[in-house]
């Protein structure tokens, strides 16, 4: 049968022997594949640790061996970098692929036509996907909605979501639209489904997935009211690190793989601006506010300082920027800003473009929102003549300093701006928990954090209940 054969061309493609879980998966792509549904969906849900990005991405490689062709998604910059990395084929933000501008004069951004016929779009880390109606500047606001749209919208185009339903959902929802099978129901698909459960072996040899996998299961037991516990031993990729020894691990992670391939995260906005700022002076000895090779995020979109450049649609909130060049200070409105020349370390592309100064500390979106009322409110008064309000408001919104670009310093960043990303060392700081803080949000966080790391998480002031006994008696056994 056909569907065994497209089954074996995607096991030939797998680096490794399949587990009979995998083969299992390998076996259901098969009939999807061969399905002659008209509007037919795979959700994939596999956990840390169970190879489902090295099967998809063995999927990729076969359907091209066999001409069948396949668009790769996924909702941020960096994650569309690390399944391209993986499946060795370009991959593209989700909104870039679906919206396109209304025109050069608008910040608005309509649906795209699907041009795509007979196409597989692949979308990973589908559990960051939101579909709340707050995207006001994209189709419907409602990303899900419009995805679906879009690629059911052209002659034999299917959708396969992939995911991980331990990872924190989208900000503000209980739980990740496109991972439930009933949401997908709703818009009249077919779905096939599938979750990988059994982590493999080579994954449970690091301490990073072994502690993942307890962690998860956790989640699962409904056991998440107490702290939970590492287990450490036996395992050089996962480590204890208290205050006095954080400078020096993070100088030596600089130094060993570099900064862009080292991050901290935290709990909230407020702890990823003492980090940014202790980093910048003691490990960097950087003076300056601002300076050369500083790795900035962003963290609104932005759909002004793209419009010279053609193959930048907008700038996204998440993207990682490294400044290339300091070129002016200035005041203006009350407030300071920089022009600056900026690198896009997903992308590669160079922008000149103004960042707003006053927001690089800001602790709070509710701060943020307070500061771009009054910033609104200043360019607003340079315009008495405008006497409409429709008017005034479309002035303002092309102001080039209401447009400066909002964003904070990039090494330290709260667990939703790094989701989806990797990097290969990872310091993870909970902060102070409380007793009533312990539940299945806090177990996501934890886990959705460690599961960044590629190479070695370090868990800075962990409390030591943290830590599971055995490890202590197998010391005092030593001794």
């Amino acid at each position: 049968m056909l569907q065994n054969f497209i089954a074996s061309r995607i096991q030939a493609q797998l680096p490794f022997e399949p587990t009979a879980q995998q083969t299992q998966l390998i076996e259901e792509l098969g009939v999807f594949l061969m399905s002659t549904d008209s509007e037919k969906a795979f959700l994939l849900r596999g956990y840390a640790g169970t190879g489902k990005t090295s099967v998809v991405s063995a999927l990729v490689r076969a359907l091209n061996e066999l001409q069948q062709k396949t668009i790769l998604l996924a909702p941020t910059g960096r994650a569309a970098k690390v399944i391209a990395g993986y499946s060795g084929f370009p991959a593209f933000t989700i909104h870039k692929k679906i919206y396109r501008q209304k025109s050069m004069s608008e910040f608005r951004f309509q649906l795209s036509d699907n041009l795509h016929t007979h196409t597989l779009f692949i979308v990973d880390e589908a559990s960051m996907i939101s579909n709340t109606g707050t995207e006001t500047a994209f189709g419907s606001g409602r990303l899900l909605d419009d995805l679906v749209q879009f690629v059911y919208s052209s002659d034999g185009c299917s959708l396969l979501l992939l995911g991980d339903t331990a990872q924190l959902p989208p900000v503000m929802q209980p739980h990740s639209p496109a991972l439930e099978r009933d949401k997908l129901l709703g818009y009249g698909l077919k779905v096939h489904e599938f979750t990988l459960t059994h982590v493999v072996r080579q994954a449970l040899e690091s301490g990073i997935l072994h502690n993942a996998t307890l962690l998860r299961q956790q989640l699962i037991d409904e056991k998440t009211t107490e702290f939970p516990q590492f287990d450490m031993e036996g395992f050089s990729d996962i480590r204890k690190l208290n205050g006095a020894e954080l400078i020096d691990e993070i100088q030596r992670a600089y130094d060993g793989v570099g900064v862009e391939d080292t991050i901290v995260v935290t709990r909230s906005n407020k702890r990823a601006n003492i980090y940014n700022n202790g980093i910048r002076a003691r490990v960097m000895l950087k003076e300056d506010e601002l300076s050369g090779g500083d790795l900035l995020m962003v963290t609104r979109n932005n759909y002004y300082w793209n419009k010279p450049y053609k193959e930048i649609d907008f700038i996204a909130n998440g993207d990682i920027l490294q400044i290339v060049r300091v070129r002016k200070h200035h005041e203006m409105y009350g407030f300071r800003f920089a022009d600056l020349t900026l690198r896009s370390l997903d992308y590669g592309w160079e922008i000149d473009a103004r960042v707003w100064l006053d927001a690089l500390q800001s602790e709070s979106p509710t701060a943020m929102n307070e500061l771009t009322n009054k910033l609104f409110q200043a360019v607003a008064e340079d315009y008495p003549e405008i006497t409409t309000k429709k008017e005034l408001y479309k002035t303002i919104l092309n102001n080039e300093y209401y447009n400066a670009l909002q964003v904070k310093f990039a090494y330290a960043v709260t667990c939703h701006k790094a989701q989806g990303g990797q990097w290969k060392k990872v310091f993870v700081d909970p902060g102070q928990i409380a007793d009533e803080q312990l539940n299945s949000d806090f177990y996501r966080w934890l886990y959705t954090a460690l599961t960044r790391a590629t190479d070695t998480v370090f868990l800075v002031n962990f409390p030591e209940k943290a830590f599971v006994e055995k490890k202590q008696l197998t010391i005092t056994t030593k001794k």
